[in-house]
């Protein structure tokens, strides 16, 4: 899931990650929802090596976290693994897995750096 850059800046993120969550998500049966892996990346984040602050990431990761639990019980929110993937690298990484709801990083242009990628998995 993720907002674009208009959405971020007319304060419609949550708005926006919620209906993502709704419509591609929340249908599933709690059985089918425990195999899923959700990933918050920002769409103005992909690629041009701008990131969400860690407070940024934090805000979102919790939000939801939180449409997780409503929809299905704060048992099922605490055991879903929410990952950060926008444009995280060995810089930020540290930073970014340190909040206490972002679970882990979807690397993606950063792995193809062997260097980069072992700081990261080493942030951990």
């Amino acid at each position: 899931v993720g907002e674009s850059l208009d959405t971020r800046e007319n304060n419609e993120t949550f708005d926006f990650i919620g209906q993502q969550l709704a419509a591609g998500l929340f249908h599933l049966s709690p059985e089918d929802f425990g195999k899923v892996v959700i990933a918050y990346e920002p769409i103005w984040a992909i690629g041009t090596g701008k990131t969400a602050s860690s407070a940024q990431a934090q805000e979102v990761h919790a939000f939801i976290r939180g449409q997780v639990a409503s929809a299905y019980d704060a048992a099922t929110a605490a055991d879903t693994t929410i990952l950060y993937g926008g444009s995280c690298n060995a810089q930020n990484a540290r930073e970014l897995f340190s909040q206490p709801d972002v679970d882990g990083g979807l690397i993606g242009g950063a792995s193809l750096k062997a260097t980069d990628f072992v700081a990261i998995v080493q942030s951990f």
